[in-house]
């Protein structure tokens, strides 16, 4: 008896019984073949933070086209499926369905918390492949990875351990992001940057054994408690005579040199600078090149350290207030000028950044980079559209061209580690 086709297409009454058909028969399984030659891609792994947007939908359909394409033209094509734990994202995410039930980490301990967590990773990383299949999207499933899973992780030690052995990593003192309340450092892609009113307070440092005094502007005047110098730029005449002598740090009273530096820009403000190495990107690398002392006046609550009495304890905000009212009391402030500027904050929770000296491992990129540039430019990897060569060399040429002993600024290699010892390990 002949069937009346329905008016309306249903997809419930075809989609999954079509893909558990491709699925039963090894549709997408990429097998070995020397007669075949390989192609492959390895899914961006989503985050397991929530679940798949339009963007992904788009995304995956592209890479389905391509391998599908590539799978009918004769290639052993392979769609490498997984999901990313995303640590601290998803940290995030579960603290605050946690407080919804009013349960702390604290509450749960290490092992309850790890506990909680994985169950999360079984909802909402099962939802994620859930909703790849109801795209019908052609990834090998029995190839499916999770970066935390035990092969992932041999794999990161693995790699991590060879490059140590070959000088590769290393471990030093460099300035990161560090967010005082997710207590963790932050990549540059984790800081989002927003404009924030606020002020310009103009201080004056004494001469030692002179009567006069060198005038500055800083946007954080609590930082004061860690300056180990002021600079001037090595071709203002203004200040020529006074470069090799020193100053007394207002408050502290500790005696500091003054410096000159390429750094500091003659036209703006009075062309003198505070130098913070330990929470300051760019005073950081004067202090390399003056080799000045690194005093950290924070702990990673953004409080202030206990080396300072009058301030111990204080929120670095709290104590910005003291310190400004000490400088009155003592003559050292000149003038208080608004001043909107660009602030980093934490992606994550929102919290304004605080740049800090911290402990950090290091990837040199100059040995990895540089054969890495060479393969696009001599043409053994092609980039399709050819343009977004561009966006790569972008990326790479610097941690080519920069001494990588010094490390970049704002450093996070062991996420970026893990991809790279997925796929050096051959785990994939």
């Amino acid at each position: 008896m002949a069937k009346e086709l329905a008016k309306a297409y249903d997809p419930k009454d075809f989609e999954d019984r079509i893909y558990a058909a491709w699925n039963d028969k090894g549709c997408f399984r990429a097998e070995a073949d020397p007669k075949k030659t390989p192609y492959t891609i390895v899914i961006p792994p989503p985050n397991i933070t929530g679940q798949l947007h339009m963007g992904h939908a788009l995304d995956e359909t592209l890479q389905d086209i391509l391998i599908r394409w590539k799978r009918m033209s004769g290639y052993s094509a392979l769609w490498l499926p997984g999901t990313d734990h995303a640590a601290i994202a998803t940290e995030a995410k579960i603290v605050e369905a946690m407080r919804k039930e009013g349960i702390t980490k604290e509450d749960l301990g290490r092992e309850g918390f790890m506990k909680r967590a994985w169950e999360w990773k079984k909802q909402y990383g099962g939802r994620i492949v859930e909703q790849l299949k109801k795209l019908g999207s052609s990834c090998d499933w029995s190839r499916e990875r999770f970066t935390m899973d035990e092969g992932c992780s041999k794999a990161v030690k693995e790699v991590f351990v060879k490059y140590y052995e070959k000088g590769l990593i290393y471990r030093g003192e460099r300035i990161i992001n560090w967010c005082p309340k997710c207590k963790t450092s932050l990549s540059d892609a984790e800081v989002t940057y927003e404009d924030q009113a606020g002020h310009f307070w103009h201080l004056r440092y004494k001469i030692k054994d002179q009567d006069g005094y060198l005038e500055l502007a800083t946007t954080r005047p609590e930082t004061l408690l860690g300056d180990t110098a002021v600079a001037v730029n090595p071709a203002d005449e203004r200040y020529k005579d006074l470069v090799g002598k020193t100053v007394i740090l207002p408050i502290v009273h500790r005696e500091i040199p003054v410096v000159a530096d390429d750094y500091v820009e003659m036209d703006f403000g009075t062309g003198v600078v505070k130098i913070t190495p330990a929470h300051d990107p760019n005073d950081f690398e004067v202090g390399l090149r003056h080799n000045l002392p690194v005093i950290n006046v924070m702990n990673d609550d953004a409080t202030i350290v206990d080396d300072y009495p009058a301030y111990a304890g204080m929120d670095r905000y709290e104590a910005r207030k003291k310190i400004v009212e000490d400088l009155e009391k003592e003559g050292a402030l000149v003038e208080i000028e608004d001043y909107s500027h660009n602030v980093g904050t934490c992606y994550r929770c929102g919290t304004t950044v605080e740049p800090k000296v911290s402990t950090q491992w290091f990837v040199k990129m100059k040995p990895l980079a540089g054969p890495a540039i060479d393969a696009v430019k001599n043409g053994d990897t092609k980039f399709v559209p050819e343009r977004f060569d561009k966006i790569y060399f972008h990326w790479l040429v610097p941690q080519v061209r920069q001494a990588h002993e010094t490390g970049p600024r704002y450093p996070r290699y062991m996420v970026q580690l893990r991809s790279l010892a997925i796929l050096n390990s051959g785990l994939a």
